[in-house]
């Protein structure tokens, strides 16, 4: 299977860390709010794709800007990191707070985006399933609410954690909650959903903590072109199901 590399690039001044694998079209993937699972269930895309993970700023290997301070800073980010690698058409797949990244970026430019994947994304609200407050969860008890399996985290932490993991986990949290800890969603994203006009996929959890399974209705009824596939898992249903995986790479080749 292949592996990625690893590409440093300033990008308006931000040291911004991208991962790559594979050859063909370019797949981007955004993340969630925290990077400590890391990505290797998006190898398999790479037998496709010239899959593309870029850290976020303030996040992984990334550096922070304080200058970050909501979402649509990060939607900027990426258009000036898309033309830095000369991409003008993607398929992207968006996971939580990756999905609002990717939700916000193709309403305000779709002709950059051929398909979109949204894989249980935060953005909206949805005050009868509302998202779980991750801020205020401690610690020790975010590993059960992300994943079905506690292991599904606890596997990729370290058994005695370094100050370079325990400082990244603190800038990750950091720069959650600068651009989060006052609400998860954008008020005004609703009316301006229908502008995704490419095919999109909806990705869930059926029993996802984080995102209730539910919330995949209200998005379907604001996508003109939206198909939903739910699948056994959390939060972090690409890091628990296989088949959501494989789903992702067969919408976005058919």
């Amino acid at each position: 299977m292949a592996t990625f590399e690893r590409r440093s690039l300033s990008i308006n001044g931000i040291d911004t860390v991208v991962l790559t694998a594979g050859r063909g079209a370019p797949l981007v993937f955004f993340h969630g709010a925290g990077t400590v699972t890391r990505f290797d269930f998006a190898l398999p895309w790479a037998r496709s794709y010239q899959v593309i993970v870029p850290f976020h700023p303030g996040f992984g290997e990334s550096a922070d800007d304080p200058q970050v301070t909501e979402i649509h800073d990060y939607v900027l980010h990426y258009l000036e990191l898309f033309a830095a690698l000369k991409l003008t058409r993607v398929r992207l797949v968006g996971q939580s707070m990756g999905g609002f990244i990717a939700a916000k970026l193709a309403a305000e430019h779709a002709h950059l985006i051929e398909k979109l994947a949204l894989v249980c994304p935060i953005g909206i609200p949805i005050p009868e399933v509302p998202t779980t407050d991750f801020l205020k969860v401690p610690p020790e008890e975010l590993p059960a609410l992300l994943g079905t399996d506690v292991q599904t985290v606890i596997r990729h932490l370290p058994a005695k954690p370094g100050e370079a993991f325990i400082a990244e986990r603190i800038k990750e949290t950091q720069t959650a909650t600068r651009l989060l800890g006052a609400t998860t969603y954008d008020p005004k994203l609703p009316r301006y959903l229908h502008r995704l006009s490419m095919p999109t996929l909806l990705v869930w959890g059926k029993q996802d903590r984080l995102t209730p399974v539910a919330q995949h209705k209200s998005w379907a009824k604001l996508l003109p072109k939206a198909q939903v596939k739910l699948f056994d898992g959390g939060h972090l249903v690409l890091d628990e199901s296989p088949a959501a995986v494989e789903a992702i790479a067969g919408f976005l080749s058919g």
